[in-house]
């Protein structure tokens, strides 16, 4: 599983042209099933991402999680970060998990956030999307398990 975290001031998603989903302070996590992730492997994400400390405090030092600030997520499912660039110029997804099993495990992800009382946003799963945020920092982060 790879997740790529922006920290965001607001982030919006847009499906045909029409606001889908929006949040405010909090991240825009863009999430890619590889072929073998599992439900083990959501509960770690999510746990990480919410507890991951990359919120400033009144220092001015990462020592704040998303949990702490009462922020917001925003989860997007991305295949593309499974890309194998490594031969040629086309990328290769051969490691990406096959749509209808992503697909399952992006809503179990869904629902795990939200038992953490996150405010969770989301995009539709296969849909095109446009995606507008504003990156505070910037602070953009992977995470792989």
């Amino acid at each position: 599983m790879k997740c790529l975290l922006q920290r965001v001031s607001y982030a919006k998603l847009y499906i045909d042209n029409t606001l889908y989903s929006q949040i405010a302070n909090g991240l825009l996590a863009l999430v890619c099933f590889c072929k073998n992730d599992n439900k083990q492997n959501i509960d770690l994400m999510v746990k990480k991402i919410i507890n991951l400390r990359i919120f400033e405090d009144s220092n001015k030092k990462f020592n704040l999680s998303l949990k702490e600030i009462n922020g917001s997520i925003m989860l997007v499912s991305q295949f593309t970060l499974a890309a194998d660039t490594k031969k040629g110029n086309r990328p290769s997804f051969f490691d990406a998990m096959e749509p209808q099993n992503a697909s399952q495990l992006y809503n179990e992800m869904i629902e795990e956030f939200k038992k953490y009382n996150i405010n969770t946003q989301t995009g539709i799963f296969g849909a095109s999307m446009k995606i507008e945020l504003l990156n505070d920092g910037p602070v953009t982060i992977m995470l792989e398990n």
